[in-house]
């Protein structure tokens, strides 16, 4: 017999985690699948699949992914570092892998293929990366070799990415780094410089990349190429107007392509309305205050840098995907965090969100001061 006053681990979990990040986080995984019922069958049939088919393989992807979440959470700080730390090194080595024997697809070498599954590792990256850098940057507050991995973290990251050739990513992590270092304490004058290589960097991959100079001009100027896409969704806007046309009585998506991925937010407006978007764009900004204001309550460094950098990696993927919608920025075939379809990205989105939630949990202050007495790093 057990005393009632004794927490079980799974209680304990209950009792530590912050529930409301959970039921939002939760709110937009059945998000996801409302709109994917209402943008996957329309491309499902226009490949001659069954209607159904990206539906009921977000909800085979969704099963692991809820597992991967809740798991993680339950880590401790060491072993989440150390997770991360395998999850970086693996992805890194796949990234590499891909750009040797990947298929090429849309002229890209992103992917690893599994049978009839594909794996794209840079999405399993993106987490992995935020974590050991935030590590790296609290030791630097301690240690002259954290400020030294933090720096080399970035070119070993993104030189794969590079190659693939990914940009959307690569800008992505690029910065969230920089947001980092920020947070870390950067000097603002750094900040001008590395903005200024950072633009060096986009104009250099302007002057040098044919796709990237066409999409450039093609957000510019309509007229120096096709708009297709970015015309079609902002229809999609216009026909839905405030409240819809009605769940399943778009047009839309049947001309859209990539209505069940990137252009995902286009279909939604179309037939749930823009206050739906509206909402939808509510629950994002939430996980994002959700997680800066527990990352300032934190008194631990790594805590504290890696909540700030996952959220910020969060909500930058999530503004990214709706800009594109509304042609306030170049396509960049980036997904929407857990409502777009795609396996490799809604595992990785559970893995970084599983960090955030272990991240945020409330702990005993012993763990806590074991972190911030001096000692040899760990990883």
């Amino acid at each position: 017999m057990s005393s009632r006053a004794e927490r079980t681990y799974l209680g304990d979990w209950l009792w530590t985690v912050d529930r409301l990040l959970l039921a939002a986080l939760a709110a937009l995984m059945v998000a996801g699948l409302v709109a994917l019922m209402g943008g996957g069958p329309p491309v499902a049939e226009r490949l001659g699949l069954p209607t159904f088919h990206f539906v009921n393989r977000q909800v085979l992807y969704l099963v692991p992914a809820a597992m991967i979440l809740v798991a993680v959470s339950f880590l401790s700080l060491r072993h989440l570092r150390r997770l991360a730390l395998l999850v970086y090194a693996a992805g890194i080595v796949l990234c590499v892998l891909a750009i040797n024997f990947g298929p090429e697809i849309k002229g890209a070498h992103r992917w690893i293929a599994v049978g009839s599954f594909g794996i794209q590792p840079s999405e399993f990256v993106k987490p992995a990366f935020v974590v050991l850098a935030a590590w790296a940057f609290s030791e630097s507050a301690r240690r002259f070799e954290g400020a030294i991995l933090a720096v080399l973290l970035l070119p070993i990251t993104i030189l794969p990415l590079i190659l693939q050739p990914d940009f959307g990513q690569t800008m992505l992590i690029t910065i969230v780094w920089l947001g980092l270092f920020f947070v870390a304490g950067l000097h603002f004058f750094w900040m001008i410089g590395l903005g200024g290589v950072a633009l060096v960097g986009v104009f250099a991959a302007y002057k040098l990349l044919p796709h990237v100079q066409e999409r450039i001009e093609r957000f510019l100027d309509k007229s120096s190429g096709d708009t297709f896409q970015v015309d079609t969704a902002l229809e999609a806007f216009a026909k839905g107007s405030w409240l819809g046309v009605g769940p399943g009585e778009g047009t839309v998506k049947r001309i859209l392509p990539d209505a069940h991925t990137d252009f995902i937010f286009a279909v939604t407006a179309e037939e749930f309305g823009i206050a739906a978007c509206m909402g939808l764009l509510c629950i994002f900004a939430f996980i994002v205050l959700r997680g800066l204001a527990l990352a300032r309550r934190n008194e631990d460094l790594f805590c504290r840098f890696a909540t700030t950098g996952l959220v910020l990696m969060f909500g930058l993927q999530a503004c990214i995907n709706m800009m594109v919608n509304v042609h306030l920025m170049p396509a960049k075939g980036m997904t929407l965090p857990f409502i777009s379809y795609g396996g490799s990205s809604l595992l990785s989105l559970a893995l970084g969100m599983g960090f955030l939630i272990a991240l945020t949990r409330r702990r005993p202050r012993s763990e806590m001061l074991d972190r911030l007495m001096p000692g040899p790093a760990r990883p």
